[in-house]
């Protein structure tokens, strides 16, 4: 197990080294000239030069690129060149906000998605029937339309819930409820519809195979059958398909946060985007990177104690 996980970790660390080059190279080539950028079209020749020196964008690419990695080993990845502030501390403040909606709608999909999954599976005929409507429904419905509906009426009409702003939890717990729910909820349908899909087909599947027909023959109850063994069998699959919910869902936020005026990862990397703030948008990505392969890390542990196959692989 110790060595799965090592080759796990080593692929991660080598594909961050990846992407950072990628993004390092793509982001400066396509930026343009930066400095002009930054100081306007009426600046002079020479306050463009000075400025170009004075962010090293003079020196080679590569040396830029290895300059960069070598602040980033110690935790500095530089400051925004419009704001001043430290990359780190724009990532560290508005990730904990993003993480907090992406983890609560991830734990309410897999949540729900195992309880409507096993229901369908079990259950047939019209709740079958209801539940695929609803993943129909959940695919096809873009995720800002589901947001949008959800601020107009539970928001603006009803007030049930703040229709757009954002409550740290440690001023107010029911101030943060109020704040995360929609976007949680917003998140989560699209995530549900997917998971359910495939947690149902995995439970019809398993419930079709000898194993389950001999213990059934012995007498144990069908839900202990269900949850104690097939659903053991069923999580790898639905494990995996989380795994790529859960990355989604961080895409997704991006679009969520713009609708509900959230200050997190996703409107952190809108703003620095527009403005061509290559620091910032190189801190968001390599964030973004590192979240996805501790995830797949995670998720590879998972299905290796489920399935000890899985370590050979």
């Amino acid at each position: 197990m110790l060595a799965f996980i090592l080759r796990r970790v080593l692929a991660g660390l080598a594909l961050i080294v990846v992407i950072s080059f990628l993004a390092f190279v793509l982001l400066y080539l396509a930026g343009g000239d930066i400095a002009r950028r930054i100081l306007g079209e009426n600046a002079s020749a020479e306050s463009v030069a000075r400025r170009r020196e004075e962010l090293g964008l003079d020196a080679p690419l590569l040396t830029r690129y290895w300059d960069w990695v070598i602040s980033a080993l110690t935790g500095d990845f530089g400051r925004s060149w419009f704001s001043g502030e430290l990359v780190t501390a724009s990532v560290t403040n508005r990730l904990a906000v993003t993480l907090s909606i992406v983890i609560g709608a991830t734990i309410i999909s897999a949540l729900l998605s195992v309880v409507l999954g096993v229901w369908a599976a079990r259950r047939g005929g019209v709740v079958d029937g209801a539940i695929q409507i609803f993943s129909l429904v959940g695919f096809a419905i873009p995720g800002f339309l589901i947001a949008l509906g959800l601020v107009l009426v539970f928001g603006v009409s009803l007030g049930w819930f703040r229709a757009t702003g954002y409550t740290p939890v440690t001023t107010s717990v029911t101030g943060w409820l109020s704040s995360v729910t929609l976007p949680i909820i917003a998140l989560s349908i699209g995530a549900i519809a997917s998971v359910a899909q495939q947690i149902r087909g995995s439970v019809i599947d398993a419930m079709s195979r000898d194993y389950v027909r001999t213990l059934r023959s012995r007498g144990l109850r069908t839900d202990s059958v269900v949850y104690r063994h097939v659903l053991r069998n069923a999580a790898g699959p639905a494990l995996a398909v989380l795994a790529v919910q859960f990355i989604g869902l961080l895409g997704g936020a991006v679009i969520v946060e713009q609708v509900f005026a959230i200050p997190g990862m996703g409107q952190l990397a809108v703003r620095a985007t527009s403005l061509g703030d290559l620091p910032v948008v190189l801190g968001v990505v390599i964030a973004f990177a590192v979240i996805v392969i501790i995830v797949n890390l995670l998720i590879d542990i998972a299905q290796a104690a489920l399935n000890p196959k899985v370590r050979l692989s």
